[in-house]
């Protein structure tokens, strides 16, 4: 997994280093200033969302949701490759590990249902069960971020 994001990190970086050099304003004539004024004004049909609302979403915050993704890859790439005992490592982690501070209340019960499908995983006795429950441990993460409105795209 590792290896295959730093292969197409490496891809991604070469062509953007063979690409064009897009011009840039001042190549064009435009006038910086009034570029950056309009950048600095508020967008009137935009909506920021409360502060209050994102406070929780520090980087720590996700950083570990980041880890979440990475056990559910491994634990789905070990069922990819029919090794039932590689996926349990991950499920346990996912099952038992601690949480960051600040998740808002409303979300807890996806956190809470994320951990029983990953316990199903570990109690899973074949490939079929093991991999059912996963599926509701990615059910559980998309329905959170959509109750949190964050986008996975």
């Amino acid at each position: 997994m590792k290896l295959q994001l730093i292969v197409i990190l490496g891809f991604a970086a070469g062509l953007a280093g063979c690409a064009e050099k897009e011009p840039t304003a001042a190549d064009e004539g435009v006038d910086e200033q009034a570029i950056q004024a309009e950048d600095a004004a508020p967008a009137a049909d935009v909506e920021a969302p409360p502060a209050q609302a994102e406070a929780w979403r520090d980087a720590v915050f996700i950083k570990h949701m980041h880890q979440h993704a990475e056990y559910l890859d491994d634990l789905n790439f070990a069922l990819d490759d029919e090794d039932l005992e590689m996926a349990m490592p991950p499920a346990y982690w996912l099952s038992r590990h601690d949480s960051v501070e600040g998740l808002p209340e409303e979300l807890q019960p996806f956190l809470t249902g994320m951990r029983e499908a990953a316990r199903a995983v570990e109690a899973a006795e074949d490939l079929d069960a093991a991999r059912a429950a996963a599926q509701q441990i990615g059910k559980q993460c998309q329905a959170c971020h959509a109750a949190a409105g964050v986008s996975t795209q």
